[in-house]
């Protein structure tokens, strides 16, 4: 009879925590590389924080979490955070701490924003340690780490995109107690489903998308019962599900909890999270048009095409995750072949569940629902978490079979994974500080992008020029300031450079006729007009490969 099945049988997946508890008792060598990794990162971070611009959005989101505490300060009287521009659609946790942070912090406020969103940066990537350690063990976990690491598109948007990097952080930790929770289906601890909800509710603290999660989790349980169903009937799966849906339930709270103190409007009506799904769906709110840069042409953001997402993956991650996700498609691929044509276990799939949709479930409906899409993969750079993941399972497991057939083998695999970490690192160390810039070969790197797909799309590199700016003059002057103020004009964000600005040079962007006769022009290339705005003798380009991102004309000479 079915109720007299052996637990291991009725609940396979009972035993498929396993490999995370065998790391941790025996602490191997390559956990210690992850914590070193990671402490070696977060040094980096607190060396280089100040290097990185400020983004265009850094302003409305920095006011938007001066608001939200203005908002809890006048005792919920003060409700002029849910009139300012579409950030009520946002949730505001990382803005609302870095307003908190700002009075007690000893750096200027956006370089506290900077420092604030690199530890998280750091965070997410500690989350796809533990993530691919569960799912692959603890050489697995650490691979992971170091291609997230040293993804241009992660690691150098962990400094001023303040909107992506933290929503990316809080998924891939939802996405990891959602896949322990899989792991102890059908009776999840409650440790599990407390720590899933409160990381599910700082996400959505960030962004509404985060409700993703609960279908991850669900298709998880899914199939879960259905495995259940067919080893032990379906009165055994519908007891199972029952009881799934009990023990969950104490992350509702949490998560519904977290999200109404970080994003308040979400809960002002009960239909307001679908409201803010609606509208980044179709951007509706938006008055002006949004254009986008795509195989050389700008096709509007409202309609941009099906292939747009997978293709600015395809080319913005590294080729090893790249690769490495083929070959976890591939031998995913032949698994559920095998296991439908042969019959077998569904532990496998229940597992890898909640990563694999995390992965591949937000590309699908981007594809399918053709939403407004920009700026290439900054507003799903949470996928690249799970298809890290996913990547470094699947090299681990190539690794695996290379020492199953000698010493040697096993060393050509680590020797190459080795190379390709160290090639990468090179990269992304001449990229500093405008990594999230980077392409992979498979476009021709960042000169093949080069007026074919988006580069400085946040004006990052006016900062640079900026400094690069003030020391030209300087020079001029024996290293000292200059007698005269000189006047400056920018095409981009004139934020970038406010803030770097001394005494002897003038913004003097929107003061007419002020700005058509400044003595010097600065101008990022993402806009295709901003480089002949103005005419003047090209004295500053910064860039990488001969690919200009920013430059700077002197029109002393013109206006005289």
């Amino acid at each position: 009879m079915t109720q007299h099945l052996p637990y291991d049988q009725r609940y396979p997946l009972a035993a498929l925590g396993a490999v995370e508890r065998e790391a941790a008792r025996k602490k191997p060598v390559w956990d210690q590389l992850a914590r070193t990794l990671l402490f070696c990162l977060a040094v980096i971070a607190a060396l280089t924080f100040r290097d990185y611009g400020i983004s265009t959005d850094e302003e409305v989101q920095h006011i938007y979490g001066q608001k939200l505490l203005l908002f809890y300060a006048s005792g919920f009287q003060d409700w002029s955070a849910f009139q300012f521009k579409d950030l009520y659609l946002y949730g505001g946790l990382f803005d609302l701490v870095v307003a908190l942070l700002v009075p007690v912090s000893p750096f200027e406020e956006y370089e506290t924003r900077h420092l604030l969103c690199a530890i998280v940066g750091v965070i997410g990537i500690a989350g796809t340690w533990r993530l691919g350690r569960l799912l692959g063990g603890a050489r697995a976990g650490f691979l992971a780490a170091v291609m997230l690491a040293l993804s241009g598109a992660y690691y150098g948007a962990m400094f001023n995109n303040t909107k992506d990097v933290p929503f990316a952080a809080g998924m891939v930790w939802t996405v990891y107690f959602g896949t322990r929770m899989a792991l102890q289906f059908p009776k999840p601890r409650t440790a599990a489903v407390l720590k899933f909800g409160l990381a599910l509710g700082l996400a959505l603290g960030i962004r509404v998308a985060a409700i993703l999660a609960g279908i991850y989790l669900a298709a998880a349980a899914g199939l879960y019962l259905v495995m259940v169903m067919r080893r032990a009937g379906w009165r055994a799966a519908l007891a199972d599900a029952g009881t799934i849906a009990v023990r969950s339930l104490p992350a509702l709270p949490v998560a519904y909890g977290l999200m109404a103190v970080f994003w308040p409007w979400g809960v002002f009506e009960p239909l307001n999270p679908f409201r803010a799904l609606f509208t980044f769906s179709s951007f509706q709110h938006l008055q002006f048009s949004l254009q986008t840069l795509f195989f050389g042409e700008m096709v509007p953001a409202v309609n941009a095409p099906c292939l747009y997402l997978p293709v600015y993956l395809l080319i913005k991650l590294p080729e090893t995750v790249v690769v490495g996700t083929a070959l976890a498609v591939l031998s995913g691929s032949h698994w559920a072949w095998r296991t439908l044509r042969r019959g077998g276990s569904w532990g496998p799939a229940v597992r890898h569940a909640v990563t694999a949709l995390a992965a591949f479930l937000p590309i699908a409906m981007v594809m399918a629902t053709r939403p407004t899409v920009y700026n290439g993969i900054r507003h799903f750079l949470f996928v690249a978490p799970p298809l890290v993941v996913l990547a470094a399972v699947a090299f681990d497991r190539v690794w695996s079979a290379a020492e199953a057939r000698g010493e040697l083998a096993g060393r050509v695999v680590a020797l190459a994974l080795a190379a390709t970490a160290t090639v990468q690192a090179w990269s992304l160390g001449t990229l500093h500080p405008n990594q999230y810039v980077y392409y992979n070969q498979f476009v021709g790197g960042l000169k093949g992008a080069d007026g074919r797909f988006e580069l400085d799309y946040w004006g990052n590199s006016l900062h640079e020029a900026t400094k690069e700016l003030i020391a030209f003059v300087e020079r001029e002057n024996d290293g000292k300031s200059p007698p005269r103020t000189y006047t400056l004009t920018v095409c981009g964000n004139p934020l970038a450079v406010r803030y770097d600005l001394p005494p002897w040079l003038r913004l003097v962007n929107g003061i007419e006729p002020d700005w058509r006769r400044a003595d010097f022009f600065l101008a990022f290339t993402q806009s295709r007009r901003c480089p002949s705005l103005l005419d003047g003798r090209p004295i500053i380009e910064i860039g990488v490969d001969g690919v200009p991102l920013s430059i700077v004309k002197d029109r002393r000479r013109v206006e005289e």
